[in-house]
């Protein structure tokens, strides 16, 4: 056997030594390099050649340069990087959200208190122009906290909308991206080695990608790499990509949803297939939590003026009129209108528009007043129409859906139903959704503030017992013009010891007998619907009794027009009374009543509802974070370069290529020993 032989095992172990060298330093190099995969020179034998002495090796061949790599660790790394993605998402937007509703002072809980106490001024001068003015100020301080939170709510929504633009537009780049290196893996994929830099630029990509959208992926025989989103949407396939977008919610031109881009123009996709990425937290933010927070504040907004107006209009102002509204909602005054929204794939010509109701009106149909909640409207094409609940903008099914018609009181609101809406059509109801943006103060003239009531109370000179009027409600100003008044309120024992009855004496003569229920106001029937009046005892009256000797003389109220309102604080007492009232959010059950809550304690309730949902997206957040970050520590551990690992290769190949060196000066003397040997 010639020197040849030796001579060509050193040039295979050099060539060897200098490929894992290379390989190596690429590895130092890239080492910084974000999804770059740490690569190495894989080796094989060269095989034996037969001799009669047996097979002797004829060295070492470079089988290829692989790239480490795990798919399941990769898959694992984005799927949990979108999840993180999502988490942090809604987080961040919670917590943004989280000061629009300020606490303290600053907190609308505590400027609706200040407004009600105010009247206790009233109460007290009842003639005091400055006392009335602060009253005016207060309320005009309230209108314009609710309007700020409003608007910087709708700030929140431009900055989602935005958000979501760009990201569908980062999305749409990344698809492009990777059907573009799909064709590049494909084109060498026949050259039969593996692209590893395009692989890991690909890979890269979808990790980018799920930060967006949770995808899955497909890898084809040809080396080409398909991504679907959540359910089976195809975001690439081979060389081609489907675009993602944002498209004007059907509603609200100022939100947006996800869709795709089809030929036959653009797609909505259902928010079920958007289960992680940013794109679903924003997506989930919107139709969620900040749709629950704007009608949470529209609520309370609308649960105060059209009380405050309500109480009002039960009062005498210093003009002796009626008590004026001092809030309104939008550019007119009265019981607001809200139009409501129709779909932008509504076929028919019809219209749909909500009146909000009194509260008054409310009690007396035994209807709910208005929730925190947007509603559905659906059209069946006959002339009917189904209402359902909404939550996160699907359908909420803990609320049956509704049939409604045209004039139906429901929710706090009457429905007004025009054109003639083709079946399917829908129309989006947002009772509450813009009330706290269009709160105003209507009024500007102190003296328009109704502090009397047009009634008056006396209690008669020779009463004994402990009885005193505790309230004094008309249904309207119109009791001061009753026609039976002045009525004489008086009481009777009964068989029973501690029950009484009651009776009015009027210019219509002596009602009949009736039971008292201490606690239980006492109505005083109208003539008309709204002349009558309720009047409430607290105490222990002495009541007549004719079997004792000598009889006992009732003690007595007497109820007349209210001759002098100057000085009369009867409304302003009312008005301060509804600091403490349960006025927001009353739901009437099967005829039973669910009261609500009182301002500050439903402003409490928001600061709480708000305050859990931040509190579990943080906690959300920091746990899918810490998962992401094991995640791709998993999958760095497989794939990523550890500088120390490369130095002790870089020392062992280098003397592998030194050893390799020296056999092939070995292989050279031994070459020139036999040509010394020849001559």
């Amino acid at each position: 056997m010639g020197t040849g032989a030796l001579m060509s095992l050193g040039v295979g172990a050099m060539a060897a030594s200098y490929a894992q060298l290379q390989t190596t330093s690429n590895n130092i190099a890239n080492v910084n390099t974000k999804g770059y995969s740490r690569q190495e020179a894989q080796l094989e034998t060269a095989g034996g050649q037969f001799t009669g002495a047996g097979f002797f090796g004829k060295g070492v061949n470079v089988k290829t340069v692989a790239r480490a790599h795990d798919e399941f660790l990769s898959r694992e790394a984005a799927l949990s990087r979108s999840l993180a993605a999502a988490d942090g998402a809604r987080s961040d937007q919670l917590t943004r959200l989280e000061k629009v509703f300020g606490v303290g002072e600053a907190g609308l809980g505590y400027a609706a208190g200040q407004l009600f106490n105010s009247f206790a001024d009233v109460a007290s001068k009842p003639q005091d122009s400055s006392a009335r003015q602060v009253v005016l100020s207060r309320a005009g301080e309230l209108a314009a906290r609710f309007t700020t939170a409003a608007e910087r709510i709708d700030d929140l929504q431009t900055g989602v909308t935005q958000d979501l633009r760009s990201s569908v537009a980062k999305v749409n780049d990344l698809t492009q991206q990777i059907a573009t290196l799909n064709q590049r893996v494909t084109d060498v994929r026949g050259l039969g080695q593996a692209p590893n830099d395009l692989l890991d630029q690909r890979d890269q990509l979808v990790s980018d990608l799920s930060q967006y959208v949770q995808v899955t992926t497909v890898e084809a025989e040809d080396g080409s790499l398909s991504v679907f989103m959540g359910g089976g949407q195809a975001l690439v396939l081979s060389s081609h990509n489907t675009k993602l977008a944002a498209m004007p919610d059907p509603y609200d031109a100022s939100r947006v949803v996800i869709g795709i881009e089809t030929q036959a123009g653009d797609r909505q996709l259902p928010t079920s297939l958007l289960n992680g990425g940013s794109i679903s937290g924003l997506i989930h933010f919107q139709a969620g939590d900040l749709t629950d927070a704007r009608n949470l504040l529209g609520q309370m907004a609308l649960s105060i003026g059209l009380q405050v107006n309500q109480q009002q209009s039960l009062g005498l102002d210093l003009l002796g009129q009626t008590g004026a509204a001092m809030f309104r909602f939008g550019s007119a005054s009265g019981l607001p209108v809200v139009a409501a929204q129709a779909s932008s794939a509504n076929t028919g010509t019809g219209s749909v528009s909500l009146t909000l109701q009194a509260p008054a009106t409310l009690d007396a149909a035994l209807v709910s007043g208005v929730q925190a909640s947007d509603y559905e409207l659906r059209a069946d094409g006959l002339g009917g129409f189904q209402m359902y609940r909404l939550n996160g903008g699907a359908i909420d099914p803990q609320f049956p859906a509704v049939a409604v018609a045209n004039g139906d009181v429901v929710e706090g609101f009457k429905i007004s139903i025009g054109g003639v809406p083709a079946a399917g059509d829908r129309y989006l109801l947002r009772p509450a959704g813009n009330a706290a943006r269009d709160m105003r103060l209507d009024m500007s003239n102190p003296k328009l503030i109704a502090a009397a009531s047009p009634l008056s109370a006396t209690a008669g000179t020779l009463n004994q017992g402990t009885a005193a009027v505790a309230a004094l409600s008309a249904e309207s100003t119109a009791a001061g013009a009753h026609p039976n008044l002045p009525a004489t309120l008086k009481f009777q024992v009964t068989a029973t010891p501690g029950q009484y009855t009651y009776t009015w004496t009027d210019g219509a003569g002596t009602s009949a007998a009736a039971a008292w229920v201490p606690g239980q106001s006492i109505d005083y029937p109208g003539t008309t619907p709204t002349n009558g009046f309720q009047l409430k005892i607290t105490g222990v009256p002495v009541a007549a009794d004719a079997s004792t000797t000598p009889a006992v003389v009732s003690d007595t109220f007497t109820i007349a027009p209210n001759t002098y309102t100057l000085a009369d604080n009867t409304n302003a007492n009312a008005m301060l009374s509804l600091r403490d009232t349960p006025l927001v959010g009353t739901i009437w059950n099967g005829g039973t009543l669910q009261p609500g809550n009182s301002v500050t304690d439903a402003y409490a309730s928001i600061l709480a509802n708000v305050g859990v949902r931040v509190q579990s997206a943080k906690s959300a957040a920091t746990l899918s974070a810490s998962v992401a970050a094991e995640a791709e520590q998993n999958r760095s551990g497989k794939s990523g370069v550890n500088l120390d690992e490369e130095a002790a290769r870089l020392i062992q190949y280098q003397q592998a290529y030194q050893a390799a060196a020296k056999m092939l000066q070995v292989a050279q003397s031994v070459f020139d020993t036999l040509l010394q040997s020849a001559r």
